[in-house]
């Protein structure tokens, strides 16, 4: 993977902000620490940071390739995982290839397609291609949205990049957050609205979507849109397609010139993903290693929960026995824990999930020690109906998104100067427009009509959110994650089972579980969900809470004209159970609030954002 930034302005020459350009693609330098260039030219400015991964040797970037007398250049964060029949088509139709990148892959594919080619790509992305003849910029971000890439436009200037860190470094682009941005940051976060980077004028490409611009127009178009299509298969073909399908997704996301690992948490996903890796690497003579999370203490304070209802360690041990992987367990303390809360902000230019951050934060910073590149099983309950909303009557029919509920209760944390954001109304309009955007059948049942808005509104919202982490977190520590069950066949396949087949058996993911007969062990299958392993020791809850306290002990604190000083004391001395509802999804509850309030504070305060309620 890699970072990437540009400045674009058809009015203002720009070859003499060689300093800004580069300043811009340092921030990145976590996202590619091992090499770095840049495309200097009269009207475009490109950066990148390069994290080798394959073809250390004829990958490096920005590429340029001249073709019939025309130039083209490309800047490029991602992987594709059809390189190699991309690469054989375009071989027949006459075009050569100086080394074997999937960069140059996709750069001729543009050359040949143009914006077309975005219909050819298996994989994760953000790029952008300079056409110096028609002197047009082409910007796309892959169909699910695991890579990013952000945006603004100040009078002529067109300016891009990954994170928002590197716009920031533009003397054009301050950080400001206005109401609108205040709204949804207290009425969606830590999601955010597709589209938008939270702060004034920053915008992000969503994700199926490409941006086109030339002197006279800037063009952002959705080029991938899920399909609503009748379902013929019979459960048992159903069961088939759905583990070639997975198979495939793994096998493919197993290349790379670099050391591979897999994530492990005892669940099906991450077990399914292990277990299929462990046995390509065996026919190769090799061992598979994985990595899983826990914390000081927790096997003494787990507490079980409709939600959380089993600790990870013993699916763990039985699993990493079970496909013979050299296991790594990573205990973080509490500390640590606390500590890293301000780095996983510094990563994600946002406040995020607190704890939920900041451990996977330490988990990637572990596992780059010895690992460039991991699988992850992010994406796996969003498409074949994992979490509680999709079974539980009262979350799957809440007229609003299921996992964040407790708006008046956000309220409720404001100062008396904010209480008049519509947080409600905030959500309800981008909930309402989603629906409106649900592709659906003829006739379709009500249950099934509910269900399809429900997979939708996940891989639109709540799957976006968790990728959005988990780009920032791994990239921070110069790890390449992939995430297998996001790719977009498996998605448009899955997008379209009835409930019958989804929830096979009268079980959550059903389906998924009936395809991983033969490859995962019986007491894997049959585990019941259970989400992100967080802590549940006290010591970690004192520590947020002395933090807070001291937070809004300090007049200078940049929080304290957004909150109710007396509400979030209420919170500090209850440990954060005075707050009833989570924030935000399963695992927001306690002292994640509090270490979000924390992040909120080291956010405004780092990054000096001016705000303009």
């Amino acid at each position: 993977m890699c970072g990437i930034c540009g400045w674009l302005d058809f009015q203002l020459p720009l070859s003499n902000n060689r300093e800004v350009i580069e300043s811009m693609t340092k921030t990145l330098e976590k996202r590619g620490p091992d090499d770095y260039g840049y495309y200097i030219d009269n009207n475009v400015l490109f950066g990148h940071r390069r994290l080798i991964v394959v073809d250390p040797l004829g990958g490096g970037q920005p590429m340029i390739k001249n073709v019939d007398g025309h130039k083209y250049v490309i800047i490029y964060n991602g992987e594709l995982y059809n390189t190699e029949e991309i690469r054989g088509v375009l071989t027949k139709k006459g075009y050569s290839f100086s080394a074997y990148s999937d960069t140059e892959v996709l750069l001729t594919a543009y050359i040949h397609w143009g914006i077309k080619c975005l219909d050819y790509l298996n994989g994760i992305f953000s790029f952008a291609v300079w056409d110096e003849s028609k002197r047009s910029l082409l910007l796309a971000r892959d169909q699910l949205g695991v890579k990013p890439l952000f945006y603004t436009r100040k009078g002529s200037s067109f300016i891009f990049a990954s994170e928002i860190k590197a716009l920031l470094k533009n003397p054009m682009v301050k950080p400001v957050l206005d109401r609108d941005g205040l709204t949804e940051l207290f009425a969606l976060g830590p999601a955010t609205a597709l589209g938008s980077g939270v702060l004034k004028d920053i915008k992000e490409v969503p994700p199926a979507h490409y941006m086109y611009i030339t002197e006279d127009t800037i063009h952002l178009k959705e080029y991938w849109k899920l399909e609503a299509l009748e379902f013929t298969e019979s459960l048992s073909e159903a069961t088939d397609h759905v583990r070639e399908l997975l198979i495939d997704a793994i096998s493919r996301q197993l290349i790379g010139d670099v050391p591979l690992c897999t994530f492990l948490s005892g669940g099906i996903d991450s077990s399914a993903i292990s277990a299929i890796a462990a046995a390509v690497y065996k026919e190769q003579g090799k061992t598979l290693n994985t990595y899983s999370i826990d914390y000081q203490e927790n096997d003494k304070y787990f507490k079980a929960s409709s939600f959380q209802p089993t600790a990870d360690a013993d699916f763990i041990k039985l699993m990493a026995s079970y496909i013979k992987s050299n296991h790594h367990n990573y205990i973080v303390d509490n500390h640590s824990l606390a500590e890293a809360l301000d780095a996983a902000v510094l990563a994600r230019d946002l406040p995020g999930m607190a704890d939920v951050d900041s451990s996977l934060y330490l988990l990637c910073r572990e596992i780059r020690k010895d690992y460039v590149i991991a699988l992850s099983g992010e994406c796996s309950d969003e498409i074949f109906g994992g979490y509680p909303w999709f079974r539980k009557p009262e979350l799957l029919n809440a007229d609003t998104f299921p996992w964040s509920l407790s708006l008046s209760e956000r309220s409720s944390i404001l100062s008396s100067e904010l209480k008049s954001l519509p947080l409600e109304e905030c959500a309800r309009n981008h909930y309402q427009k989603t629906l409106k955007e649900v592709p659906h059948l003829p006739g379709e049942a009500p249950e099934e009509y509910r269900m399809r808005e429900i997979v939708y509104l996940n891989i639109k919202w709540f799957m976006v959110n968790l990728l959005n982490r988990k780009d920032r977190m791994s990239m921070a520590n110069s790890l390449e994650v992939r995430v297998p069950f996001a790719d977009k066949r498996l998605v448009q396949y899955a997008f379209n089972l009835p409930n019958s087949i989804r929830f096979a058996d009268n079980m959550e993911k059903g389906l998924l579980r009936r395809a991983l007969q033969g490859i995962l062990p019986e007491e894997i299958l049959k585990r019941k969900k259970s989400p992100y392993p967080k802590t549940h020791n006290p010591k970690y809850t004192n520590i947020v809470a002395s933090r807070l306290e001291n937070i809004i002990s300090n007049s200078e604190s940049p929080i304290l004209p957004l909150i109710d000083r007396n509400k979030i004391c209420e919170i500090i001395k209850s440990g954060g159970s005075s707050y009833k509802s989570p924030w935000f999804g399963q695992l927001m509850t306690g002292p994640q609030l509090i270490a979000y309030l924390i992040q909120l504070n080291t956010w405004l305060k780092t990054y000096n954002i001016k705000v303009e309620p």
